[in-house]
This record gives structure tokens, sequence and C-alpha cells, in this order.
């Protein structure tokens, strides 16, 4: 009987060492697979899709890496804008794609937001992979130059005397809402106007068709340098160093205007793993260069870069602030 068992413990252990040594190579085949695809990625044009027409913030910034990383890549970086629906045209144009060369470029603010306004998504937000981070975007907040105001304090005077009679309109995602949470707080009511490309909406603040609009300060610059609007606010917590005769929305007594654009890129969960490092790792060494600091401070967007990990820490931390602003104005979702 002791002999028996011992026969079968040893049956046993060469049984699992068979099975160790058929398995092995089979991982490390895979794994081998794996590098290799990385390696020779991309095997065609990559293609980045922007939730936003030309001009605005994230465009900028894509396109002042773009050449570097087609000359890194060995392929084009396609940029292609699709705005419009909240955002949510260009996100599920990247999901639906569903390969490892669509991406999506923008603000985590844009799509963090969307399960507090909407019942039912069309999408999970879980499938947006973070890859990168790139810059933080200063937005501010605007009136038409006609007004003759200067101050955030006599606007929000101006629309308590004239409630509910003012036009506004603020870029979906972070930015709305945090244009949401300075009304609430004011005490004052507008009627939102709503745009397919918000890119197009500081024409109409210049117009005087809109009373208070909230974007990037790349959209609202050329209007402002023209004299036809002014800028009330910076929303970062400090201002930018192209940006110091602006002040912040906490130095303005209004700390609700503070938020900032954590730009970067996103995959769906076809790409593997090691590609989103490789790409990571691409963008944050492509981006470590003066020139293209230089420029991103020049349009009011701050360099950040971060890597997949750092990038999805930043967006958590963003969430978890947003959620206390959505209890406190008691939002829920309607659409």
């Amino acid at each position: 009987m002791h002999q028996t068992k011992h026969r079968l413990a040893g049956m046993a252990a060469a049984l699992l060492g068979t099975l160790v040594l058929i398995a092995a190579p089979g991982d490390a085949q895979a794994q081998g697979q794996t590098q290799s695809q990385t390696q020779s990625w991309p095997q065609r044009p990559v293609r980045w899709i922007i939730p936003f027409g030309p001009g605005a913030g994230a465009d900028i910034g894509a396109r002042l890496i773009q050449e570097r990383l087609q000359k890194k890549w060995g392929q084009p970086v396609v940029i292609e804008n699709r705005p419009g629906g909240d955002s949510i045209i260009a996100i599920q144009a990247m999901l639906s794609a569903n390969d490892d060369h669509t991406f999506l470029w923008g603000p985590s603010g844009n799509f963090i937001v969307h399960p507090f306004q909407y019942k039912k998504l069309s999408y999970d937000p879980k499938d947006i992979v973070p890859v990168a981070r790139f810059s933080s975007t200063i937005l501010g907040i605007a009136v038409p130059a006609s007004m003759k105001i200067k101050t955030v304090a006599e606007f929000v005077k101006l629309a308590r005397a004239q409630q509910g009679k003012f036009n506004s309109a603020a870029v979906p995602g972070i930015t709305e809402l945090a244009q949401d949470y300075f009304m609430h707080s004011a005490k004052i009511r507008t009627q939102k106007v709503p745009y397919k490309d918000i890119v197009q909406a500081v024409n109409d603040l210049a117009e005087g068709r809109l009373q208070i609009y909230s974007s990037s300060y790349a959209i609202l610059r050329p209007q402002r340098e023209g004299n036809r609007i002014t800028v009330l606010a910076q929303f970062g917590k400090v201002r930018a160093p192209s940006l110091k005769d602006l002040p912040t929305g906490i130095e303005a007594g209004f700390p609700q205007l503070q938020m900032d654009g954590n730009v970067g890129l996103f995959a769906s969960k076809a790409a593997s793993a090691a590609l989103i490092e490789r790409i990571s790792n691409d963008i944050v060494a492509v981006a470590n260069d003066k020139a293209v600091e230089d420029r991103l401070n020049a349009t009011a967007q701050t360099p950040a870069r971060g890597d997949a990990k750092e990038f999805a820490k930043s967006i958590a931390e963003q969430r978890a602030y947003i959620a206390k602003i959505v209890k406190t104005l008691g939002i829920k979702p309607t659409r």
C-alpha cells in the first residue's frame, strides 16, 4: 500500500512536469508574438479622433506632435475632427473601430461626466483606456466686449438684474459642469444654447448673441486679441505663464471656476498593454521638447506629460472632484 502511494505520487509529479513543459513554450510563444506585434506596429496609418473642430486646445496639442510621431513610427498620423453629440460621436467612432490603430485624443473631462448626465449611455466608459497624458488645457470664461464689463463680479451683478435673459454656452464635459456650478453658486440663470461644434460659439459671443461662454483659452484667444470679447478669468488654480494678466476664478472671488483640462490619448481594449506602454513612452519622449512646451504655453496649455498609470490616476482624482460637484448641485441623469 505504501509503495502504491509513492508510485502514484511519482506519476502525478511527472505528469505535472510534463504539463509545465507543454504550457511553457506556448506561453513564451504568445509573449513573443505580442512583443513582435508591438515592435512592428504600426502597419498602417494611425488615426486620432478628436471630439472638437480645428482650433480647439486639444486639436492644437495633437498637431504639435503629429509630425514628430510620424517620423518615429514611419506611418502617417491622421487627425480626424469629429465634433458634436456631447463628444459621444467621437468616442463611439473610436470604440466601434475596435483596433489598435484608432485612438481618441482629447480631454478626459469630455467623457467622465457622462455617467452623471445620462441615464443610459451608448458605450461603456470602462472601454476607454488611458494611454498617455500630454497637457493641461487652461480654460477661460468670457463675455462680449460690447457688454463693457471687466470682472466676473460685474457679470454676476448684471445677470442677476436680468435673470434668465442671457444666453450661455460652454464646451461639454467638465467645462460646462464648472460653469453650471458657478451659475448655481452665484444664483443666476441663463438660457443654454446647444452647438454641434462648440468651437463656433465664440463667434456668436463676439457678435453678442451669447452673453457668457466657457471654453479652452485657445478658442478664445483670437477674438480676445481682436478686442471683440473680454475674458474675465481663467479656471486654473494658478495663473498660466502666458496669462499673468488674467486672474483665476479663485482670485476673482468665484472658486467654482476651477477646473483643469486633462488632455491625452485614449485607446480601446483592442490595444495590448505592451502597445499602450510603447505608445505612452513615445508620446512622452516627443513631447519632452522646449519648442513643444513654448507652443503649449502660448495657447494657455501647460505641459503635463505622464504615462498610462499617471494619466489614470489624474483621471480618478478628477472624477472624484466631479462627483463632489454633482452631489452638491443635486444633478441627476435626465437624458
